[in-house]
């Protein structure tokens, strides 16, 4: 969560998003969850990451996967320029 003191945070910007869900997607999926990226990890789960312009599109995002009956495994938010460490490098192409 942003913290409001941090001269960095600028609430006008979208925030980047990590969300890791149970099991793989393929690529059809990626227009439908708004252009996000999709990364299929070795464990079986999917990351999507991408810039999320509110929380009410993150809200979207989430029912989304919620209507695909997938479990949800995380959701971190991710400053831009700064990498997390469960953040993998097998983005599935479009």
């Amino acid at each position: 969560m942003p913290n409001p003191t941090d001269s960095r945070f600028d609430p006008l910007e979208p925030m980047i998003y990590q969300i890791r869900i149970r099991g793989h997607l393929d690529s059809q999926w990626t227009d439908w969850f708004d252009g996000l990226s999709l990364t299929l990890e070795e464990n079986g789960d999917t990351l999507l990451s991408g810039s999320v312009t509110d929380q009410a599109a993150l809200y979207g995002l989430l029912r989304k996967i919620r209507d695909l009956g997938m479990p949800l495994v995380s959701v971190v938010q991710v400053r831009p320029n700064e990498s997390h460490p469960y953040r993998s490098n097998k983005e599935v192409k479009k």
